[in-house]
């Protein structure tokens, strides 16, 4: 071990891979009783078991089915956050895996199951090491990220200052079931991921018969035509260096072939990848839509239902965390991200509060190819919970090595 290197660190993969066979027992037991939403009481439960004996402050979460757990170190020092979420999709899992999801609907498609599991082994091992830790842990286990806005509701009720300060940097793994090869670490300073927003509108006109348009203001061709100039608008009115992403995914009108109805409807996600994008194709999104509405008569409704923020990662959290996964996994473990992804995440709320660093975790099994396995997400995603003690190893090295 050299000089450079956190004396806590000697020992630590190993003691993590030992873990490793209670970490997929855990691991599989969330897979096959997934939960979605906020409140995940099943879910909870099995974390608490899981944490019970380990020398933490526990605190629930009130709006929630959250759990936040303090390691207190054996000397003074600042206090870092390692962050896992708890919930599931709701997608019908279609992996042929021994221990599918049980629960009809529900799937951990998104390996927050995994997640979780790693940040058990985390705080197992951050308790076997508290002398080495100068500070304080806080292990933030969130339910909500698929789209309920977990993350704030949990800095609401004070997960950032649950170690009785605010902590210093927050730090989370993810990890993929493809893209990356198992075991690998990818992660890049700047944005990471996007911010995900979502736009609805509703073009307003005066219905009719199909055959006399004339006596009608139709609003179907005006909202056909403005979603064509949302097209546009993006390739027009933005950098193709900091680019954003608009995507219409509903389209509603009629119920005849020849009923000119009276509205007309439609629904995009927009993604951008940093906050001064994000500000202005929200802007532009409802001007346009507006605008094409008035050309033709029309009254258009036009809402922005806001979603999560761009996940910007600390330029210094980010090389600390390649240091960090380079000394513990070997040199050639970590890739630097050549852009970032258009997935969103809330973890995004915490890198808007203190510095963070967030990096993506290869867990591909062993029998796919990373460039053509199922995504994460898909009924079909496999994830390889070999993983799980390196995962967990690197999650306790992260707080190891920042609050020394």
């Amino acid at each position: 071990m050299s000089a450079d290197v956190h004396p806590g660190l000697e020992g630590l993969r190993d003691a993590a891979a030992a873990l490793r066979p209670e970490l997929v027992e855990l691991r599989r037991a969330l897979h096959r009783d997934p939960e979605i939403g906020l409140d995940l009481p099943r879910t909870r439960a099995k974390v608490l078991a899981a944490l019970d004996g380990l020398p933490l402050e526990i605190t629930l979460g009130k709006a929630l089915s959250s759990v936040t757990a303090v390691l207190r170190g054996g000397r003074p020092g600042p206090a870092v956050l390692l962050r896992a979420d708890l919930d599931a999709l709701p997608v019908q899992e279609n992996s042929g895996l021994p221990y599918a999801s049980e629960v009809p609907g529900a799937m951990h498609a998104c390996g927050h199951d995994l997640h979780t599991a790693a940040l058990v082994g985390a705080a197992r091992l951050l308790a076997e090491r508290r002398e080495h830790l100068a500070g304080s842990v806080v292990f933030m286990f969130q339910p909500g990220e698929e789209g309920d806005g977990g993350a704030a509701l949990m800095v609401e009720e004070g997960v950032l200052d649950a170690a009785g300060e605010r902590v210093a940097a927050a730090y989370a793994l993810h990890v993929g079931a493809s893209l990356l090869p198992a075991g690998y670490v990818a992660g890049r300073p700047g944005p990471i991921m996007a911010a995900s927003d979502t736009l609805r509108v509703t073009v307003r006109g005066r219905g009719g018969h199909g055959s006399m348009p004339h006596l009608a203001v139709d609003p179907v061709p005006v909202a056909c035509e403005a979603v064509l100039a949302l097209q546009t608008m993006v390739t027009r009115r933005f950098d193709a260096f900091d680019p954003v992403v608009l995507t219409v995914g509903t389209f509603h009108a009629g119920t005849a072939e020849n009923v000119i109805p009276d509205e007309a409807a439609f629904g995009a996600t927009v993604r951008s990848f940093s906050p001064a994008a994000r500000q202005s194709v929200l802007a532009e999104v409802v001007r346009v839509a507006e605008g094409i509405g008035a050309a033709h008569g029309c009254q258009v409704d036009a809402v922005i239902e806001h979603g999560y923020p761009v996940t910007v990662n600390d330029p210094a959290e980010a090389e600390y965390a390649e240091r960090t996964a380079r000394q513990l996994l070997g040199q050639e473990s970590y890739i630097e991200m050549p852009r970032p992804l258009a997935g969103s995440e809330d973890f995004g709320v915490l890198a808007e509060h203190v510095p963070a660093a967030y990096v993506m975790f290869g867990a591909c099994p062993a029998d796919a190819d990373p460039f053509t396995a199922p995504y994460n997400h898909s009924a079909e995603a496999r994830f390889d919970d070999g993983v799980l003690g390196d995962a967990a190893a690197l999650l306790a090295a992260l707080a190891l090595g920042k609050v020394s």
